[in-house]
């Protein structure tokens, strides 16, 4: 039976950097199928399951923005639908100003806590 995993855990399993069934990448940005190879790896279940996971998470989150206009994920950060004004602009290639409409758009506020467990406690 799998132990219970704090917030810590889960960072730390994702920064270990398991490897996957491809080659390593150069990039920085760790994929989904590595994601779902980590994941499932500090649950102790397979990838298949992980990926479940990933989905009904992703289909919650939109779920909740939707309808109450933010997600919380707690020791990470929340998502937010925010309005944005309309405003004017200029294009840089001609120096034209533009109208820029109102729209609503969708941001991350990373909360305190994975402030302090990446960039260190402020003193």
């Amino acid at each position: 039976m799998p132990t219970e995993l704090t917030e810590i855990d889960i960072l730390l399993v994702l920064k270990m950097g398991f490897s996957c069934d491809r080659p390593p990448t150069n990039s920085l940005q760790m994929t989904k199928t590595e994601l779902q190879v980590a994941l499932a790896a500090a649950t102790e279940t397979n990838k298949g399951t992980a990926g479940v996971f990933l989905e009904t998470l992703r289909a919650l989150a939109y779920k909740e923005i939707k309808k109450n206009g933010e997600f919380v994920l707690p020791g990470f950060g929340k998502l937010v639908k925010q309005k944005r004004k309309a405003r004017t602009g200029f294009n840089p290639k001609t120096q034209q100003k533009i109208k820029i409409p109102a729209k609503t758009v969708v941001k991350f506020r990373v909360a305190k806590a994975a402030k302090d467990a990446v960039l260190g406690v402020k003193k």
